[in-house]
């Protein structure tokens, strides 16, 4: 046992079972406090809690080994009915949990020095009293009762009438109605390190590039030879391993994906804890947990759905008094779901509380001089909602209040830039807030290869993420409209900005077209359209940097050459953002109007 603090590899596999052994235990308690005549689930907690004690024993860390052995003994004495569940009894499980995990990760940072875990500054001896005090105030174990119990039970058990040989030999050959697979099932799984699979995703990237460059010269040397057999076989094996590298991108991709309830095991727990230091009720509903996405987005989307659901709590479900006199339920009610839809995930997270005042934004926003009184005015309510996210916002009232929420909406946005998501908010006073956030469920296979959309614009080809791209509409040249100088088009009920990104690459546009080709892009909160000449399709294409002699272009995140071997750059949405809101200034029908940040936050 004392061999494996002395094994790198040995404790880091200990602690990589010792986080899941933590998180299926903090599952189980969340299930117990939803229920509490389920003491079933006692058990179960007890046949997790007791390979964990386990774990820790073989790196004699004996904090968390007496930690666990209370924990059990409420486990036990509540399997056996001698102790009744009820909230405080829950809150100390998780108050054990939450120093379990404090001890855990004394762990992980000492792992180079195991047996010093006195230097792990972490005092469990209040835990410990509180556990010791509740089985003192257990019932009395009454022997007499279960001997009384063992008796029935033996009782239970002898045999009610007897079979003679030949009743007994037809039971014996009996057939077994079990089906063929029946108890053969068995789930086979290995722990595999994250940066081999990122490095087999690496490989499979190199391998759709030479997959071009084989497809590519085959058709080159089809046209040379076209009646040449061996070039005929040539492009047959061509066509047969694209088919092959996107079964094994998917395959790659499916080993990274992990359910979102690894994500929402984390709620309960922060929802409990902050709605009663609030002194609010609130009904936790989680939704979709058995929806995959990669892991890598669901550690970067974990700290903006916690900052939403805080927000949520704190300032949107009202206490008990206020509902009550809204004629509201006391118990305010949060619910959090995830949905595929495609190549995407729909995380919601909504409440019932008090909305967004609209006007409190529009007040507070002029007063912190984030836009001016003129520019409030022709602002559209999506326009002023959405000034939440912004960096120097707040709708907050008390300095610590204001700090808090800026932070945390800023973060959200961010966080959800970085992964190419969009989210939307849709609000009504008085009912509650709803905040939708669509992210891919997959990250590229690598940063070299995305799914695009080749656009035309004048003669020169462009490719769009499609992680990016909304929607594609045409509209009449007579429907764009100008609002305060800005160009816009009204698609699906929204007053869209549009831009020419013509006028910033210096090339001439098509003032004949009369009808418009609008590519509905976001990122984040922001949608604008841009205008383009041509649509070509989709694809995917190779993304190349430009490299230090060209150096970073606003805008431009790469390129990638074609089939037909002719150059295409690969637009970046954000850069492009960037762009029109730094120069402030579209042209529509030969003249330059103003555009800036809120008129792009759609």
């Amino acid at each position: 046992m004392a061999n494996i603090s002395e094994s790198p590899e040995m404790l880091e596999a200990l602690i990589r079972e010792v986080e899941e052994q933590l998180q299926l235990l903090k599952k189980d308690i969340a299930k117990l406090e939803q229920n509490y005549k389920a003491t079933q689930k006692a058990e179960e907690l007890l046949s997790i809690a007791h390979p964990l004690k386990g774990s820790f024993a073989a790196v004699d860390f004996e904090k968390i080994k007496t930690l666990i052995h209370e924990m059990e003994n409420i486990l036990d004495k509540i399997r056996r009915g001698l102790v009744e569940i009820s909230e405080p009894i829950i809150v100390l499980l998780f108050e054990s949990l939450d120093y379990l995990k404090m001890l855990k990760q004394g762990l992980d940072s000492d792992a180079n020095n195991i047996k010093a875990e006195n230097a792990i500054d972490i005092e469990i001896t209040s835990v410990i009293s509180k556990l010791k005090e509740i089985l003192s105030q257990s019932k009395p174990n009454d022997n007499n009762s279960d001997t009384a119990e063992n008796a029935e039970v033996e009782q239970k058990n002898q045999t009610i009438f007897m079979l003679d040989e030949k009743q007994q030999e037809r039971v014996n050959q009996a057939p077994d109605h079990k089906t063929e697979g029946e108890g053969k099932k068995v789930v086979h799984t290995v722990r595999v390190d994250i940066d081999h699979l990122e490095r087999m995703m690496e490989l499979v990237g190199e391998l759709v590039i030479e997959q071009i460059r084989i497809a590519q010269i085959s058709n080159n040397l089809y046209n040379q030879y076209p009646f040449d057999e061996t070039v005929d076989e040539l492009i047959g094996i061509s066509n047969r391993i694209p088919v092959l590298i996107n079964e094994l991108q998917d395959r790659i991709m499916k080993t990274r994906m992990i359910s979102v309830q690894q994500l929402f095991s984390r709620f309960p727990g922060m929802v409990r804890d902050l709605s009663l230091s609030l002194n609010k009720e609130i009904d936790l509903v989680l939704e979709g947990g058995e929806t995959e996405i990669d892991r890598t987005i669901m550690e970067e989307i974990s700290d903006p759905l916690i900052h939403l659901i805080r927000n949520a709590i704190i300032y949107g479900i009202e206490n008990q008094e206020i509902r009550k006199k809204l004629g509201k339920p006391e118990k305010g009610k949060l619910r959090i779901a995830a949905l595929p839809e495609d190549s995407n995930v729909i995380i919601t997270v909504e409440d019932d509380g008090a909305g967004i005042d609209v006007q409190k934004i529009k007040q507070s926003a002029i007063e912190k001089m984030v836009i001016t009184e003129q520019e409030a005015d022709n602002m559209t309510e999506q326009q002023l909602i959405n000034l939440i996210f912004h960096a120097d916002f707040s709708a907050s009232q008390n300095a610590s209040d204001v700090s808090d929420y800026r932070v945390r909406m800023d973060i959200v946005r961010n966080h959800i830039e970085r992964l190419n998501g969009i989210i939307d908010v849709e609000t009504c006073p008085g009912r509650g807030t709803k905040f939708i956030i669509k992210l891919p469920i997959k990250l590229p296979l690598t940063l070299a290869i995305l799914k695009g959309l080749l656009v035309k614009i004048s003669n020169e080809t462009y490719a769009l993420p499609m992680d990016n791209v909304v929607e594609i509409v045409r509209k009449p040249k007579n429907e764009i409209e100008s609002i305060n100088g800005q160009a816009v088009a009204v698609i699906r009920d929204r007053a869209i900005p549009l831009v020419w990104l013509h006028d910033y690459f210096g090339v001439p546009r098509d003032e004949e077209r009369k009808n418009m080709l609008i590519v509905l892009v976001g990122i984040a909160e922001k949608r604008f359209g841009l205008v383009v000449d041509e649509l070509i399709g989709n694809q995917e294409v190779v993304v190349t940097n430009l490299g230090s002699y060209i150096g970073k272009v606003e805008g431009i995140s790469g390129a990638t050459i074609l089939g037909d071997r002719s150059v295409a750059c690969i637009l970046d949405v954000v850069g492009v953002a960037n762009i029109v809101n730094n120069r402030q200034a579209s042209k529509i029908n030969g003249e330059y109007l103003q555009i800036n940040d809120e008129e792009l936050t759609q």
